[in-house]
């Protein structure tokens, strides 16, 4: 993996990154929490206390979440304050022309596909709006992995320490909470200044029947594309619009998914042997000793590395799983977007390859995966996947192309995907296969009297 999840990972261990006068807040500090505790937990004048005492209101608010493993209250604030500098509202100009190309982008889909189109309702998005309105679908997605970590931080704990050190449990419960959720609204953050739609990271995360597309981002992205901006609005259309209709009309596709991230949350485990030598470190003063009354002596064990959860082979196989669905999910939209464009969009070929390299480069879902869950959406995939959807199409039509999605068990698996073409070859045996035996069931004619 290449970011533990939820940012459970060894502090920054180099010494000349770290600011002078800090000691180990650069490494050990990641989201800055010890600025709400340090100089009151550790001391400090009458005035001192006093002059933060808004602060302590605000930091006992956070500290009472009682709303699930992740703070949401403080995932959306985070996140909605480091956009406000640059966040612009949608203009009435910018939701018609959003409607207009979602719209349009329908009509054509209409021809190059079996599904019918899957959006109710229309809708252009600031930043700060969609941060608002995909929350539900990342509660939905993450808490279940979130519990299930902070259940293993707990349990691992050795029973003398938890017996000597009660509270611990409790706050670390609650300090879990915080940097989830200071984690995930960093993350959500930085995804609402680059997604272009509601399906940008692979997975719906729209109200059910919600076509969205985002004008600010949409700008900036066609900036230096040397193609009118019309052009790449209507390109991004198309691929929020076939999106939707997958997700509308495989319903179990969503589902699978988050049956894929919850896989991989069921089966993380903590070294129980490394958390009590952690522990004993910390009691014998190697992480500066650990005091359930001072929350900072508990953020340094979480900031450690010792409770970085170790990624199992069940673990593995979900997320391998989730990666090739994802991947399927992304190779079947460039194909339709692919054929819909094709005489439409002069500048298709150069938005696609556009497309394609802000991904390989690490686009929003391959951020978004890799920070969560440590999933990395690998560009091979994509383009395996899009062979398979490509080839399909010729050799066997639009029909039995999407008829795949018919069934879980019909699509191309993992292994498939490392041999695209000889999956399609079979699925013209299979056909073969079936007719001659609904040749054979037939009942003989009876002979004519």
């Amino acid at each position: 993996m290449s970011d533990v999840p939820f940012g459970f990972g060894p502090p920054d261990r180099d010494p000349e990154r770290r600011e002078p006068g800090r000691g180990d807040q650069g490494g050990g500090d990641p989201f800055g929490l010890g600025a709400l505790f340090g100089g009151i937990a550790g001391g400090g004048s009458p005035e001192d206390v006093l002059g933060k005492m808004p602060l302590f209101a605000e930091l006992q608010k956070l500290m009472n979440w009682s709303g699930g493993p992740v703070n949401w209250d403080l995932a959306r604030q985070g996140a909605i304050s480091g956009l406000a500098a640059g966040h612009q509202p949608a203009s009435d100009p910018e939701r018609s022309g959003a409607a207009e190309a979602l719209r349009l982008a329908d009509l054509w889909l209409d021809q190059v596909t079996e599904l019918p189109s899957g959006i109710e309702r229309t809708a252009a998005w600031s930043r700060v709006e969609w941060v608002e309105q995909t929350l539900p679908a990342w509660t939905a997605l993450i808490d279940p992995l979130a519990e299930k970590v902070v259940a293993a931080m707990t349990s691992a704990l050795p029973q003398e320490a938890a017996m000597s050190f009660g509270p611990i449990a409790g706050i670390m419960g609650r300090m879990g909470g915080l940097m989830f959720g200071a984690q995930v609204g960093q993350a959500m953050g930085k995804l609402a200044e680059e997604v272009l739609t509601s399906t940008d990271v692979g997975l719906p995360l729209a109200p059910a029947g919600t076509g969205v597309l985002v004008p600010q981002n949409l700008a900036a992205f066609a900036e230096g594309l040397d193609r009118p901006a019309d052009e790449v609005r209507l390109f991004v259309a198309l691929r929020e619009a076939a999106s939707q209709r997958l997700f509308a009309h495989v319903p179990w596709l969503r589902q699978q998914l988050q049956d894929a991230v919850h896989a991989y949350a069921r089966g993380i485990s903590i070294d129980r042997e490394a958390i009590e030598r952690g522990i004993n470190e910390a009691m014998a003063g190697g992480m500066g000793g650990i005091d359930p009354s001072d929350p900072e002596s508990i953020q340094r064990l979480l900031g450690s590395g010792v409770l970085e959860p170790e990624e199992t082979p069940e673990q593995q196989m979900a997320l391998r799983r989730l990666e090739t669905l994802l991947a399927l999910v992304e190779g079947w939209v460039d194909t339709v977007v692919a054929a819909a464009a094709a005489d439409r969009l002069p500048g298709h070929g150069a938005l696609a390859e556009t497309m394609r390299r802000r991904r390989a480069s690490g686009g929003p879902a391959e951020q978004t995966f890799a920070t969560l869950v440590g999933l990395q959406l690998r560009p091979r995939r994509l383009r395996d996947a899009a062979t398979v959807w490509g080839a399909m199409t010729q050799q066997h039509g639009a029909e039995a192309r999407d008829a795949l999605w018919s069934h879980p068990d019909l699509l191309p698996t993992s292994d498939d995907l490392d041999e695209p073409l000889d999956f399609v070859a079979r699925q013209g045996l299979d056909d073969e296969l079936r007719a001659l035996t609904a040749d054979d069931a037939e009942p003989e004619k009876p002979e004519d009297q």
